[in-house]
């Protein structure tokens, strides 16, 4: 049982990957009877500041863990370095304050203002795990090829002086996380923000190719002189089986055509609107049934009465501007043609191990139909209606004893400006409520919406097996937020981009590890710096800003 619920908690729905083998200390206690509590593990990020030995670092620790268990003939898909944490449940005893029912009337009375924020408070004791070189392996590996293998890194961990690290392995494999005019974006109060950003000119735009069924995520717009391009990843746009040249456009050929969502997420998306519609609706219809009660105890009712009257009018507006909505949503997009926005014009063949950093190269160019942009802001991200500003905050900025360095937007929109540097991205210069350095990150996408993760400093090796050969790469992680129950990304978010919360480009991502569907325990992504590098090298005098928007978009 310990194999399969040892890292329950890291997935959606209390789930998490098969564990094969691990060497640390902690003791896994089964959960017995059906209301028995199971633990439920997070993944955080090792602390910036971590240090292995002296002139030791993690690359020339993970280069060798992945020779090691190469010369084992171990399957490896992914070497991770990362840390653990769960609560341990306290036993089922309180301590209470007796002094707490005293009368306390002399007091000074207080006001709503003056009370200071209550904290929350885990039911327990935090655990964190030593930090864990996680190993990722295809299925069928056994926990004796496994133990085998840790021998051997443990010696080597030895010989570098290298103590309290664990080491762990569990099942996985890297996978790829695959009209009119668009609308402005809409204020955080508007009926229409639910519902408004898959066809709003905001970054993150849910595409799919005219002719192909995979559906994904558009990142950054750029320009060269009045020319609007945008940048997503190539798997969204190309089959696997159609080969892997380079792509340059030429207008004698056909034009692989990109479309603002594929047939089912469009359908998804309408019936999405239809769907709250009907739940306002039968909102509207209890308080229909509770007025008539409220009338006989009036005027003592009047308050009551007042506020569901009130609300019924504020329902009935609401049901108006969405049906509206709807009804224009159907007519001016409802044909998969009428969502056409753009087309491929460049595609670079798909690269791992790409020199000189052994990145990923997964990239795609989109020439954007400007017409139907004329309501574009530049690269600004919608932080969605998912979370509201305080609980964004709170995910984002944990400490007290410093102000916060994110600001959320009034509008809601997010604008970037500035690329990270990869040194600048290992660097980070904030911390976590413990005081770790941390670098937090925020992207949006098709699939999982708005999320917050963590960026490690400490880049992972991805491998990926084919009939051909097996494919390897240097990846950034963004591990999923320690407070939030589910990942930082699932399949149809490749492409979106990812952002610190002052705005800054960190990288683009590319896919995750998973082998099921529950969403990529690490999220895998290239620095966005070395991406523009290559688009700049493509198309000289690119630029992501805009001086006047607005002269760009009318010439």
């Amino acid at each position: 049982m310990e194999a399969h619920l040892y890292y329950a908690g890291l997935r959606e729905n209390g789930r998490g990957p098969k564990l094969i083998y691990r060497d640390s200390s902690d003791v896994y206690e089964e959960p017995t009877g059906p209301e028995e509590y199971k633990r439920l593990m997070r993944l955080v990020a090792v602390p910036d500041e971590y240090e292995f030995s002296q002139d030791v670092s993690w690359e020339r620790i993970r280069d060798k863990v992945v020779e090691l268990l190469d010369d084992k003939r171990i399957k490896t898909t992914c070497v991770d370095f990362v840390r653990f944490t769960w609560l341990v449940k306290k036993d089922g005893v309180i301590e209470v304050d007796e002094g707490e029912g005293e009368d306390n009337s002399d007091e000074e009375d207080f006001d709503y203002d003056s009370i200071s924020p209550i904290k929350p408070v885990e039911d327990g004791v935090r655990h964190y795990s030593n930090p864990t070189i996680w190993v990722g392996v295809t299925p069928n590996t056994t926990a004796a090829t496994a133990f085998d293998a840790t021998k051997d890194i443990r010696a080597f961990l030895a010989e570098l002086d290298v103590t309290n690290i664990d080491i762990a392995f569990r099942e996985t494999v890297p996978k790829s996380s695959t009209g009119p005019a668009l609308f402005a974006p809409v204020g955080i109060v508007s009926h229409r923000r639910d519902f408004i950003d898959p066809v709003s000119v905001a970054l993150s735009l849910p595409i799919a190719g005219l002719k192909t069924t995979m559906q994904g995520t558009m990142g950054p717009y750029f320009h060269v002189d009045n020319t609007l391009y945008a940048i997503t990843v190539r798997h969204n746009l190309f089959l696997a089986d159609e080969g892997n040249d380079e792509f340059n456009f030429d207008s004698s050929e056909a034009k692989i055509q990109v479309v603002l969502m594929g047939n089912p997420a469009f359908t998804d998306y309408v019936d999405s609107i239809q769907a709250h519609i009907k739940t306002l609706q039968d909102s509207i219809n209890i308080i229909e049934k509770k007025i008539p009660t409220l009338r006989p105890n009036l005027p003592q009712s009047q308050t009551e009465l007042d506020a569901y009257e009130a609300e019924r009018v504020r329902l009935r507006a609401r049901i108006d501007e969405l049906r509206a909505f709807y009804v224009d949503i159907r007519k001016r997009w409802g044909k998969t043609t009428q969502r056409v926005i753009g087309h491929v014009v460049w595609a670079p063949p798909i690269g791992v191990g790409v020199a000189p950093h052994q990145y990923t190269r997964d990239l795609c160019v989109v020439q954007l139909h400007k017409e139907r942009f004329m309501h574009l802001l530049g690269n600004v991200l919608s932080l969605g209606p998912e979370y509201t500003s305080t609980k964004l905050k709170a995910l984002l900025y944990k400490r007290d004893d410093v102000q916060s360095t994110f600001n959320y937007p009034d509008d809601g929109l997010l604008i970037l400006r500035n690329i990270l540097t990869a040194q600048q991205i290992s660097t980070p210069d904030d911390k976590n409520a413990e005081g770790d350095l941390i670098r937090r990150a925020i992207k949006r996408g098709f699939t999982t919406n708005t999320t917050v993760g963590t960026v490690s400093r400490f880049m992972s090796f991805v491998r990926r097996y084919f009939p051909t050969g097996n494919l390897e790469s240097i990846e950034l992680p963004i591990l999923p937020h320690e407070k939030e129950a589910g990942t930082f990304s699932k399949g149809g978010d490749s492409g979106s981009i990812i952002v610190s919360p002052k705005g800054e480009f960190i990288s683009l991502l590319t896919g995750g590890s998973n082998k099921g569907t529950d969403g990529s325990d690490i999220t895998y992504s290239t620095v966005f710096e070395w991406v523009w590098e290559l688009v700049r090298e493509k198309y000289p005098g690119a630029s992501l800003y805009w001086d006047d928007i607005q002269a760009f978009l009318a010439a």
